[in-house]
C-alpha cells in the first residue's frame, strides 16, 4: 500500500515536471492605428456665429482621449464651453489612434461675447478683460498680513499665521501682477515700480476654484521655496476688490496664503 502511494506521487510530480517543461502559449494581440493623424477629424461649432459658446467634438470612431481648451480640459469626445478671450484660438485633442498617441489642434474664431463669461474673469482681468487689472499685495513690510505661511491642506486654515513671512522675506513687496484677456490669458509681471516686465499666461479654473501660472516667475510673490513652483493657486476668494490665493503644499511642508487688491 505504502509502495503505491509512492509510486503514485512519482508520476505526478513527472507530470508537472512535464508540464512546466511545455512552453506557455498565450493568445497575443498586436496593436495597429485604425487611421493617421491626417485621418482624424475635428470638429469646431459656435452656437452664435463668431461667439464664444463653443462646442468641440472628435468625430473619427475608434480615437479616445481628451480635449484641453486652454481654459479646461474635458476628458470626453464632445464638450460645449464658453471661452472667455477675443480672437483666434486654437483647441488641442490628446487621444490614441491605437498603436501610437497623437495630439491634433482646431482653431476657432471668436469675434465678440455673445454669451457673458464667468464673473471671475471679469473680477480679475477687470472691466474691459481686453486692457486688463493689476494687482499688488494688500500691505506692505511696515503694514499688513499679506504674504505668510500657514499650515499645510487646509485651505480653510488660510488666516491662521504660522510665521508672518512678509515683515522681511517678501521677493518683491511692491511688485504688482495684471491679467487680461487681450488675444490669450496673459499675467504681466513686474518686480518694483519701472522694473522689466514680464509676461506669462494664466489658466483660470471657476469652477475648481484654482488659478494657474503657465510660468510662475510671473507670480507675485514667488518664491519656489515657500509659494509654489508649479503655479497652482486654491482660491480662497476672488472678488472686485480682493483676491486671496492659498499653496496648500510647498517645498517647506508648509502652506502659504498670498492676499491682493486692485492697484489705486
Amino acid at each position: 500500500m505504502k509502495l503505491n502511494k509512492i509510486i503514485g506521487f512519482s508520476v505526478g510530480m513527472f507530470a508537472l515536471l512535464f508540464i512546466a517543461c511545455e512552453p506557455i502559449v498565450t493568445d497575443t494581440e498586436e496593436l495597429y492605428n485604425v487611421t493617421d493623424v491626417a485621418g482624424v477629424e475635428l470638429m469646431a461649432t459656435q452656437i452664435d456665429p463668431g461667439g464664444n459658446k463653443v462646442a468641440l467634438s472628435m468625430v473619427s470612431p475608434g480615437i479616445t482621449g481628451y480635449w484641453d481648451y486652454n481654459t479646461g480640459k474635458a476628458y470626453t469626445d464632445k464638450v460645449e464651453f464658453v471661452y472667455p478671450i477675443i480672437g483666434t484660438a486654437t483647441f488641442t485633442y490628446h487621444g490614441t489612434l491605437g498603436a501610437e498617441f497623437f495630439s491634433k489642434t482646431i482653431d476657432v474664431t471668436i469675434d465678440e461675447f455673445t454669451t457673458p463669461i464667468a464673473q471671475d474673469y471679469y473680477d480679475l482681468a477687470g472691466e474691459d478683460p481686453s486692457i486688463g487689472k493689476t494687482w499688488v499685495f494688500d500691505g506692505t513690510p511696515e503694514d499688513g498680513l499679506f504674504w505668510y505661511m500657514v499650515a499645510p491642506n487646509n485651505i480653510d486654515g488660510w488666516e491662521g499665521v504660522w510665521w508672518n513671512a512678509g515683515e522681511c522675506c517678501c521677493p518683491d513687496p511692491f511688485g504688482s501682477m495684471t491679467f487680461d484677456l487681450n488675444g490669450a490669458a496673459n499675467c504681466t509681471y513686474v518686480k518694483e515700480p519701472g522694473a522689466e516686465a514680464k509676461t506669462g499666461g494664466f489658466s483660470l479654473n471657476v469652477e475648481g476654484r484654482t488659478l494657474t501660472f503657465l510660468d510662475h516667475t510671473t507670480v507675485l510673490g514667488n518664491d519656489p521655496e515657500r509659494t509654489n513652483p508649479d503655479g497652482l493657486f486654491q482660491i480662497v476668494s476672488l472678488t472686485e476688490d480682493e483676491l486671496i490665493l492659498y499653496v496648500p503644499i510647498n517645498a517647506g511642508g508648509t502652506g502659504w496664503t498670498l492676499k491682493y487688491k486692485p492697484q489705486e
